[in-house]
């Protein structure tokens, strides 16, 4: 799959505030949370959107196989 690549500084501005839409970065891949209702104005619990969210996946209460639904549309540089 040859995805486009995104500074850490373009992922920052989807965050849902900057930009409309709603990025988060997991392992090195970028995904479009836009139209995920659990993202709303680009928070999720205590989470932000617009940034690498990998390090912080061993605290939330479900495993990485919730990436599984969505398709990424990005890679970070």
């Amino acid at each position: 799959m040859d995805l486009p690549a995104y500074t850490k500084q373009q992922l920052a501005l989807r965050n849902g505030q900057d930009k409309p839409q709603i990025w988060v970065a997991y392992k090195g891949f970028i995904y479009d949370m836009t139209e995920s209702r659990l993202w709303r104005n680009g928070k999720h619990y205590e989470h932000w959107a617009g940034q690498d969210l990998t390090d912080e996946l061993p605290d939330a209460p479900h495993t990485d196989a919730v990436f599984e639904k969505f398709v990424p549309i990005g890679k970070i540089k």
